[in-house]
Formats: structure tokens, sequence, C-alpha cells
């Protein structure tokens, strides 16, 4: 263990109870990595400081004993957004390697960006907590942290020890198997049970100045391209000339790894953000504020648009026709989807009808032609149901339509009308005139849609 850093844990021991209610002072916390006494310490007092947007908790522990702490930042006196809708989640983790201390500072600074920021009535801020979730687990490999090494207690490469085609390439010290060690394990049912829906997640190295995003396991990009592409280009258009690549061309080729585990199990767009590897052992000459402040503001631009990463649609129209049905929808979100299915339900639930999956492009408008409709019923809705991505395993969701929707009704089909009239007067008067009537919706209930 390094000799300072058994200093620092003896003095940290000796006064803990006495400074739970401060952070470490500017100079020591601007310039020192941390241990995991000294951040015991701080996100601690960050839960005590700001009780209404810090929910601190923990993923469990390392080999040792030791807590992962995460620290957990929205405004906390709404649970979901002022439209009602949930909020968004993102999901980050430091400390994967015990030694790669910049990694760690970028996942505390962040954190500490925005509860800062909420003290200090930064609009951005209040923005971004009003809307979203931000899960920081600082430090997962605190053994190592205290070691200063690379591996855990057991020798063991966290970052080759997830469970997504795990030793493929041969990797050194992955462990005995997938999720062989209690911090990844611990990780992933964190990501499994709190955070599995996620739209945002970014894992925090230190090594050479780039941000990788999968794959890592073959040299393919991955199959939301698209997504990666134009972030990477907002990126080094706006804020950084950072390096943003896929993990397997843009360093090496690697396996089981967590940027990879959670975008190939867990469907979220990843990124692993690597610092540059320029750093002292027992801290930074420079402020690490100002350090790593290129890296914050990437960061913060990642999250303040977290919402746009995923495809996100709102309906124009829907037009029946007998037993054809058009649906005109636009994508809001950043990534296109593949897998879209129109719904008709009646009001128990029970579903009428189910269209054939069509897809629809990001930030692009598409009309779909769908055959085979089985007739309006009194009391039937509409809705959607598609993937918020293009990878097999990002996560479905159904979203309800608006009821005030585009109808075509057949003037000579007596019988398909009289149900539906009842429920809407429109339908009516398409049969006294015999025409089509379309009624789109108004823009504020298209707002509320998203």
């Amino acid at each position: 263990m390094r000799v300072w850093a058994l200093c620092v844990l003896l003095i940290s021991s000796i006064s803990l109870p006495m400074i739970a209610s401060a952070q470490q002072p500017d100079i020591v916390q601007e310039h020192w990595y941390h241990t995991y006494a000294t951040l015991t310490v701080d996100v601690n007092a960050w839960a005590d400081d700001y009780p209404d947007i810090v929910d601190l908790t923990s993923a469990g522990e390392t080999e040792l004993g030791k807590t992962l702490w995460v620290v957990r930042i929205s405004d906390w006196s709404n649970e979901f957004k002022p439209d009602g809708s949930e909020k968004e989640i993102v999901y980050i983790d430091g400390g994967h390697h015990g030694n790669e201390h910049l990694g760690t500072e970028l996942a505390f600074l962040t954190a500490e960006f925005y509860i800062e920021g909420w003290a200090a009535g930064d609009q951005e801020v209040i923005d971004v907590l009003t809307n979203t979730e931000i899960h920081v687990l600082v430090m997962l490999n605190a053994d190592g942290n205290d070691l200063d090494t690379r591996w855990n207690i057991n020798q063991v490469d966290l970052n080759r020890n997830y469970d997504h085609r795990w030793n493929e390439h041969d990797e050194t010290q992955p462990g005995s198997g997938p999720f062989s060690e209690a911090e990844t394990l611990a990780n992933s049912i964190y990501m499994n049970t709190v955070v599995p829906d996620a739209d945002l997640y970014v894992t925090m190295h230190t090594g050479v100045w780039i941000m990788l995003h999968p794959w890592g396991i073959i040299p393919d990009q991955p199959v939301d391209w698209e997504l990666f592409h134009g972030i990477r280009d907002d990126i080094n258009a706006n804020i950084s000339e950072i390096p943003v690549r896929n993990a397997n061309q843009g360093l090496y080729p690697n396996s089981g790894t967590s940027r990879d585990y959670g975008y190939g199990v867990m469907g979220y767009p990843t990124f692993t953000f690597e610092t540059d590897d320029e750093q002292f052992l027992l801290g930074s000459v420079e402020a690490l504020s100002d350090r790593l402040g290129e890296e914050l503001e990437v960061m913060r631009y990642l999250i303040t648009n977290v919402w746009g990463w995923r495809a996100r649609l709102v309906v124009q129209e829907i037009s029946v026709e007998d037993d054809e049905v058009s649906i005109e929808l636009e994508n809001q979100g950043r990534s296109s989807t593949n897998n879209i299915s129109l719904q008709y339900i009646s009001d128990s639930g029970e579903m009428l009808w189910n269209s054939t999956y069509f897809p629809v492009n990001a930030t692009n408008s598409t009309i779909a032609t769908l055959d085979n409709f089985s007739g309006l019923e009194d009391g039937g809705v509409w809705q959607l149901h598609y993937q918020v991505r293009l990878v097999e395993s990002s996560r479905w969701t159904t979203e309800p339509i608006n009821s005030t929707i585009v109808e075509i009704i057949d003037s000579d089909d007596v019988g398909f009308l009289i149900g539906y009239g009842i429920l809407n007067p429109l339908t009516v008067i398409s049969v006294v005139v015999g025409l089509a009537i379309i009624v789109k919706p108004e823009e504020e209930d298209l707002e509320n849609d998203e």
C-alpha cells in the first residue's frame, strides 16, 4: 500500500466524526486524489448538506467490504418531470482501475458540478435536475485505489470481468468467470435493478485522451452508429477535439468490459471516457477542476441532451379506411429504430390489433401504411410499441396516442360507423356529406405526448 495512502487513511479515520459535515478544504480537494476514506467523508457531507437533491446509497461492497457509494442527484421534491412523464436517467461510474485516479476524479467532479450548481442557483443545473436523475458510483475499485494498483484485491482486472463475451480476447486477469468479483457483480445488479432504463452510461478511466464507444469486442461500428457519430460530431464541432472512436479500433480489442456490457446487454448508449495518463502518484499540481474542465464540458453536453439519446416518436396523423391504416409520425430523438408497431386495444387492455413492424430514422418523419386492420370498436384506444434504439438489447416502450387522431371512414360502411360514431360525432358528419374527416392533434397535445 502507498505510504501516503496509509497516512491519509489514518488521519481520516481519526478525524472522520469531526469533519463529516464538510468536504475537504479546496487545496486538498483540488490537488489530491481521493482515497476511499476521503471519498466517504465527501459523499456523506453532500448527503448531509444537500438532502433535497442528494440521495446517498450503496451498490454493494468491495471484496474487502468497503461500501460502493452511489451519489444519486435530482430534485427529489418531485418524482416526475413537470409534465408528469418519467425523468431521464444517467449512470456514471469511475475507478474500475484503482490507479486511474483522474477517471475517478472526473466522476467526482461531475457529481460536484451539479450539486454545487444547484446550491448556486445555476439555471442549467436546475433544469437538468428537474428532469433527470444522475447516478454516480464514484469509485468502484476502492481496494485497488488504496493499493494504487490497476487490479482489485484478487488481482483481477474488473473491466474484463463483465458478462459480455467474457475472455474472448484471452484477456489478462479477467477473473475465474463473468462477475466473479464482488465489485462487478454489484455494479451489474445496480444496472439491472435500479437504472435499467438509463439513456446514458459513461464509465471513466485514465490512459489515452479519448472517448470510446462500442464495440471493443469487434471492429464493427455499432448498429446505432448514427447516434454515436452524431454525438461525436457535436462534441468535436462545439466543445472539444477529443477523439471519439469505436473502442476496438480507437484503442485495442477487448472483451468483458462494462462499456460493451452496458450496450450489448443493457441497451444503453455507452462511452468509456479516458482522461490523459500524465498523473502524479499523490495528486495534481494543476487544480483538478481546471485540468479536467474540458472533459466536464463534454459530460455536461451528454447529460443536458440525454432526452435525445433514443428514438422519440410523436404521432402526427392516423387515417383509417376499411382494413388499412396509415400513420405519419415524427422522430424527435437522435436514434433510429426498426421495431415499431401500431396497436389498437380495448378499454380493458385487450389487444384488438397489432400491426407489423416498421422503421423510422433518427430526426425524420415517416408515413407507414399498415393493412389487415380488424376494425374500430367502442372504447378502443391507440398506442405505439417500439424499441428506443436499434441494438437488440435496448428497452421497449409503450406510449399512448392522443385521442384526437386522423380518421378516414368509408361512408357506405354504415355498420362500421354506428358504434364508433357515438364516441366521435365527426364520423356521423362523414356519413352525411360522404367526406373523410381529418382531425389533427393540437400543438399542446403533441407536446404532452413527448
